[in-house]
């Protein structure tokens, strides 16, 4: 990448302004993934190894649209992020102001301090030039490692590079090199594997994707679409009306690249305990069923598409994978991808629901590369300049 990163930079002495990407689920007031956490510790450690005089974070949490929520409060990610550093990681109860400049100044050499949800002011996601000039007042030099909102030109990414001097975080560095390698110079044969419940918010990558791929492989519910652009009664199951004409256009265009299911397991409900079965053709679903995952032939056939690919990049379930009995395929694609990487294959998981899908069949660690940005990797895929990286100074 042509933009200066941590390792371009010295911190020693200074106070870093760091954008990190803590949009984690909650329970209450209990962080229950804290994968993103994680993910921001390298670039925390690697800073605070060169004696900074302070490392602020910020990042926001939630939708709470200008408003301050207390269930949509950072709070609980400073004692996480604490343990992960072995330090005390202190917090504002805002991300903006005197009072939280003059808890900065009080912290110790190399303190770190947590601010308050970035969301709370309606000026973080309008880029309001005011508010990002009282966030770079925190700090001498911008450090950017949130990947999931460099799609999003606001406050806290695009409006403080533009004060101050702004570099890349690793993590920032790392899914721009994989994504970027990946659809540049990928070792080929190259597969791409999409999935979801909608085609609509994959058109422009299916697009972009079918001219740079070998294989486009097609599950979960905006397979249905596909099939209903065939002409297919799809009884119950999830359709995009309004996608129909593109999913047609999409097959026309294809030629062999894009390869829809075989079989699918439908049910008689959306639900885990509904009566199921399997049809052979995606018009074989009955009336009043639905279809909620691949079948078993299309496991065997998804598995030969893949057997020699050498890079493959998926984002989207193959089925409705928060439900065990439809997560079969969901499971099995994780599986044969994290066999692929034991030979050598790259394997970069899309973030969102593909990576909360490999988490949760205890596969993560087999993969080549997880994405934190689920919308932020679409958009690299379709070849998008991402505000948050166009932002950085450059080299």
């Amino acid at each position: 990448m042509n933009k200066l990163t941590v390792r371009d930079q010295s911190f020693s002495g200074k106070r870093v302004l760091m954008r990190v990407d803590f949009n984690v689920p909650l329970a209450g007031t209990a962080v229950t993934d804290d994968t993103r956490i994680r993910a921001a510790a390298p670039t925390i450690k690697f800073i605070l190894e060169q004696n900074p005089r302070a490392v602020i974070l910020m990042s926001h949490l939630g939708r709470p649209k200008g408003q301050r929520i207390s269930e949509l409060s950072l709070k609980p990610v400073a004692p996480i992020l604490a343990e992960l550093l072995n330090r005390e990681v202190a917090f504002a109860d805002d991300c903006i102001g005197d009072a939280v400049r003059r808890e900065i100044e009080r912290l110790p050499e190399a303190g770190v301090m947590l601010l308050e949800n970035t969301r709370f002011h309606a000026g973080e996601t309008s880029n309001d030039p005011a508010f990002a000039a009282s966030l770079a007042a925190h700090g001498d030099v911008f450090v950017n490692d949130a990947f999931g909102t460099a799609h999003r030109a606001h406050a806290s990414n695009v409006g403080v590079s533009a004060q101050m001097k702004s570099v890349a975080g690793l993590l920032l560095e790392k899914e721009i090199n994989y994504l970027s390698t990946a659809i540049e110079q990928p070792q080929r044969p190259f597969v791409a594997i999409l999935g979801g419940a909608k085609v609509s918010g994959k058109i422009d990558v299916i697009g972009a994707l079918l001219d740079k791929v070998d294989k486009l492989l097609i599950g979960g519910g905006m397979a249905n679409t596909f099939f209903a652009a065939q002409g297919r009664d799809m009884a119950d199951s999830l359709v995009e009306s309004d996608a129909i004409p593109i999913a047609h256009e999409l097959l026309a265009i294809s030629g062999e690249k894009l390869v829809l299911p075989i079989d699918q397991r439908i049910a008689s409900a959306f639900d885990n305990d509904a009566e199921t079965g399997v049809v052979a053709a995606a018009d074989d679903v009955p009336e009043g069923w639905q279809s909620l995952d691949i079948g078993p032939r299309t496991i065997l056939a998804f598995k030969d598409e893949l057997a020699d690919a050498k890079t493959i990049v998926w984002n989207g379930p193959m089925g409705v994978f928060e439900l065990p009995t439809f997560a079969v395929g969901t499971v099995a694609v994780a599986q044969a991808l994290a066999d692929l990487t034991s030979k050598g294959a790259t394997t970069i998981i899309g973030g969102g629901d593909s990576a909360a899908a490999v988490e949760q069949a205890g596969l993560a660690g087999s993969m080549s590369h997880i994405s934190t940005g689920g919308g932020a990797s679409l958009e690299l895929l379709e070849g998008k300049t991402l505000p948050g990286l166009a932002a950085l100074t450059s080299k």
